[in-house]
């Protein structure tokens, strides 16, 4: 019998709240339709497993994580250290260069709140 070791340790994701508590990630996802928010939900599962392999970074410390399907899904994100990643938001292709923008600025407020 062969035994294949299982990684104990995942990856941490956690949703970026803003100064009032809102998370502009579960907004967008919460509007997305059922086949879209599937995909979406498998992309950040394989995160939590530690694949990071086709996340691009855009800028400010923030990475994307394409989803081939639809209109061209993206989530945006942070790593913070080697564990953990704060999902800042998503959008589409159609909306790219605005969600960048506004994941960037979320990206900052949530290192100068953390105290980075």
């Amino acid at each position: 019998m062969v035994t294949y070791p299982l990684p104990l340790d995942v990856i941490d994701i956690l949703e970026y709240l803003d100064a009032n508590g809102r998370s502009p990630y579960a907004e967008w996802f919460d509007r997305l339709n059922a086949p879209a928010a599937a995909k979406v939900a498998v992309a950040v599962t394989r995160l939590a497993q530690e694949n990071l392999a086709g996340l691009k970074g855009v800028g400010g410390g923030v990475f994307e994580c394409k989803i081939n399907f639809g209109p061209g899904y993206r989530v945006y994100l942070g790593k913070d250290g080697e564990r953990l990643v704060i999902l800042l938001g998503g959008g589409t292709k159609k909306r790219q260069q605005r969600d960048i923008s506004e994941a960037i600025s979320r990206w900052q407020d949530y290192k100068e709140r953390k105290g980075q």
